[in-house]
């Protein structure tokens, strides 16, 4: 069963959808609605696990997420966003980037599609998916959300304590 919790964040309301077994998507609500079917309201494990991380995210104590993931999407949208998930906190990467990471340099635009389909924004970090020549390009949340997500990755934001992990967990998806 999908289940749904919505959660204020620094930019703006998400959504958070999971099932009891992963975390299906994180959408940036827009005038109070989210794409597609999320199901019914309520929570999971999962959820609880995904609004407490990204809490410790926004306030600076978390770099990297620890959840299950099963964002839906084709063969390729897959490869492209598990390539996205080893872009490190703090670092950006062309659209070219990524199509090389997948073994389709020729596939920038389709790579661009995929970025835009990511059903899991922020802890799938396509908001670090730049222009080849730096700009900021389009992203599902607004460019001024990547913008503040780009800006709150800066690596001086995190002081070493316990609660920076040292080492980058790289996401799997299942």
């Amino acid at each position: 069963m999908r289940l749904y919790r919505d959660i204020q964040s620094p930019v703006g309301p998400l959504r958070i959808v999971a099932d009891e077994d992963a975390l299906l998507a994180i959408l940036f609500l827009r005038n109070g609605a989210a794409p597609g079917d999320a199901g019914t309201e309520g929570t999971t494990p999962v959820i609880d696990a995904a609004i407490g991380q990204l809490q410790e995210y926004f306030a600076g104590k978390r770099r990297d997420f620890e959840l299950p993931l099963r964002p839906e999407g084709t063969d390729f949208q897959r490869a492209v966003w598990q390539a996205l998930c080893t872009i490190d906190f703090g670092e950006t990467r062309a659209y070219s980037d990524i199509a090389r990471a997948v073994g389709r340099p020729d596939a920038v635009r389709a790579v661009g599609a995929a970025n835009g389909q990511n059903p899991i924004s922020i802890v799938i970090p396509c908001h670090r998916v730049i222009g080849k020549n730096g700009t900021l390009t389009g992203y599902g949340g607004g460019i001024d959300n990547k913008r503040w997500l780009l800006d709150h990755e800066k690596p001086s934001l995190f002081e070493a304590t316990s609660a920076a992990p040292s080492s980058v967990l790289r996401a799997k998806l299942a």
